[in-house]
């Protein structure tokens, strides 16, 4: 298993472009500079910001490029805290440890954290004259004012508008009371400027340069995306300040035409323009990088000792760098650099040479890093179903069904299961045909819904499927395609507990000793059947049907390896804390854990969680 992180280590050769932001900065030699990392979800942004934050440590040079790192993540604050605020409070805090540490500048740092409680206030109660100062729409209570003085101008004000406006005066009162300081009478304007000089003063005395790295704003929602950016354009383009920003660039301008209804795209376009001086895009992969990328994960899963794998990691990405001339990252490559591969390596480290294309092109993966990694996940946790089950699934087989599934038309993909459940054997005699004429060389003329150049080249990928069995390959894929036969017959035994579990599903502790009689064929069935109604949940906290699933896998121990794939293919927005201590005990949740907790949908009260019954020893940590 891989998880979904960002990471120092670079597997993409991206350390070149890492290596042209770094001396951009250096380069600027302590005047402002802004640069902007994008590039579409899951290509990499994130670990571009680790590598770019390695290699400017790497070029400190004692007074003369000495840095202080800032990583804020404005998705992290979202729903909790103002993300201007936050974003001030964070660099402050910053400043204030470098101040102590050298012992200069502390007032001037200080200043700068008194100031957070001020813009906390102007979140609740003068957002709006904040805004008008930035030149932006009024909004929050102030701007219920603002409009209210609008009508009064244009004489359309009632005597339920004066009672609108008195309530509005008096929240506020309230809101403002004890944010801000009595003895302090001070005005946007004037805030901004004082933050701006306290803050370039602060780090001309300390003689730092500040690099704010800001990464997952283009995961926020409009109103925390744009607060993040003007928090952003507070301190931007002041001496001895970097900001370095990894996002999309659509999905930042989706945020902006949002927020600012009615503008036109160049305004758009302009506003993005302003923050940002220098865009760099995430170099997209090519079969080559795919190659090297997949290569790469199966190493660093391997036995080989670190050395090894590091030492096998320099080199691949010293050969991406050569791919211009000719040269070539696959299997011969990696056995040049060690001839002593174990034989399950090497058989992994195959199946990635001939998939590599496909991942590259294939729709649903088109050469996406993190889809690739959950790609791999979901084989591997496939495989480990299948030996726990005694399917015994070749690995290659289930691999290219999988790829199918993921990127595949869903209309072929049923019609392939339907071909396989009907034929005796499992065997999906149809596909011989068009294989032998793809391994030809012949022009296949394939109808809807075939007719999709994927299914070309997903033909010619070996093994050939048409004279293989691959009813234990869909019978580990059954989450995802249950596998429907004429064996699924269940007894009247059965078919009677599965009405109960479906109906009354948080009863399902009282039928635990009628589920332990039936055949273990039968356990499955009813797991398919609770898992298909599972699927409508929203929220994955504990719903009823759950439990239901966790009292079949108590019954049958190794249903629980479905559950725990079920559950780490659940979009991360839906998984709730509370879900933590219901599967923390039991031993199948280690690894569903180790993916949430790599997963940058999952949210931050999740991962404490985890992280708290890790604390008391509930989870192994082996």
């Amino acid at each position: 298993m891989w998880t979904d992180h960002e990471t120092e280590q670079d597997f993409l050769n991206f350390r070149g472009v890492a290596r042209t932001v770094a001396e951009i900065i250096v380069q600027a030699q302590s005047r402002p500079i802004s640069i902007g990392v994008s590039g579409a979800w899951g290509v990499g942004k994130s670990s571009m910001i680790k590598l770019i934050h390695s290699e400017l440590a790497g070029r400190a040079n004692g007074e003369n490029n000495k840095f202080i790192f800032v990583e804020f993540n404005a998705w992290l604050y979202q729903g909790y805290d103002d993300a201007r605020a936050a974003l001030i409070e964070v660099v402050a805090s910053a400043l204030l440890k470098e101040a102590q540490e050298s012992k200069s500048s502390i007032e001037k740092t200080m200043d700068l954290l008194n100031r957070v409680n001020w813009f906390r206030a102007a979140k609740v109660t003068v957002s709006s004259a904040v805004a008008l100062a930035l030149g932006l729409p009024p909004v929050g209570l102030i701007g219920e004012v603002f409009e209210l003085g609008k009508k009064a101008v244009g004489g359309q004000i009632d005597s339920d508008d004066i009672g609108e406006a008195k309530a509005t005066a008096e929240k506020v009162g309230e809101s403002a009371s004890g944010l801000i300081k009595e003895k302090k009478t001070s005005s946007p304007p004037k805030e901004i400027h004082a933050l701006r000089i306290s803050f370039e003063e602060a780090l001309e005395e300390m003689g730092v340069t500040l690099v704010v790295l800001i990464d997952d704003l283009d995961r926020c929602l409009p109103e925390t995306t744009i607060s993040t950016l003007e928090a952003i354009r507070l301190l931007l383009f002041l001496k001895h300040t970097a900001f370095v920003i990894a996002a999309d660039d659509q999905m930042i301008k989706h945020a902006v035409k949002r927020h600012f209804e009615g503008v036109d795209d160049n305004v758009v376009t302009n506003y993005f323009d302003k923050l940002i001086q220098v865009p760099i895009r995430v170099p997209p992969l090519g079969t080559q990088e795919v190659r090297a990328y997949m290569m790469l994960l199966f190493i660093e899963n391997s036995s080989l000792d670190t050395e090894e794998k590091e030492m096998i990691r320099g080199k691949v990405c010293e050969q991406l760098g050569k791919t211009w001339q000719g040269k070539r990252v696959d299997l011969p490559f990696i056995r040049t650099l060690n001839g002593n591969l174990p034989d399950e390596l090497i058989s992994r480290l195959d199946a990635a040479d001939r998939l590599a294309p496909l991942m590259t092109s294939a729709t649903g993966i088109m050469g996406n890093p993190r889809l690739i990694k959950r790609f791999l996940n979901a084989l591997s946790i496939r495989m480990a179903m299948s030996r726990a089950q005694g399917v015994g699934v070749d690995e290659s087989v289930l691999a290219k069904v999988l790829l199918f599934e993921r990127c595949g038309d869903p209309k072929a993909y049923a019609a392939l299961i339907k071909a396989v459940t009907e034929n005796d054997q499992g065997k999906p005699v149809f596909l011989t045909a068009w294989e032998q004429k793809t391994m030809n060389g012949d022009t296949l003329d394939l109808k809807a819904p075939w007719d999709d150049p994927f299914i070309t080249e997903w033909l010619r990928l070996p093994p050939q499927l048409g004279d293989r069995d691959l009813r234990g390959v869909l019978y580990v894929s059954r989450e995802h395609a249950p596998l429907i036969t004429s064996e699924d017959r269940l007894s009247s035994e059965a078919a009677e507990l599965l009405t109960a579990l479906l109906e009354h599903p948080d009863m399902a502790s009282s039928v635990k000793d009628r589920l332990g009689s039936l055949p273990r064929p039968e356990i499955s069935v009813l797991m398919d059947r609770l898992l298909d109604r599972a699927r409508q949940e929203q929220e994955w906290g504990v719903p009823s049907i759950f439990e239901a699933c966790l009292v079949i896998a108590e019954t049958d121990p190794s249903q629980g390896q479905r559950i725990a794939g079920f559950l780490q293919d659940r979009p991360g927005s839906q998984i709730k804390p509370n879900i933590v201590p219901k599967i923390a005990d039991l031993s199948w949740a280690k690894n569903v854990f180790s993916v949430w907790e790599g997963d940058d949908d999952i949210s931050k009260p999740v991962k404490n969680a985890i992280k708290q019954r890790r604390g008391n020893g509930n989870i192994s940590i082996k």
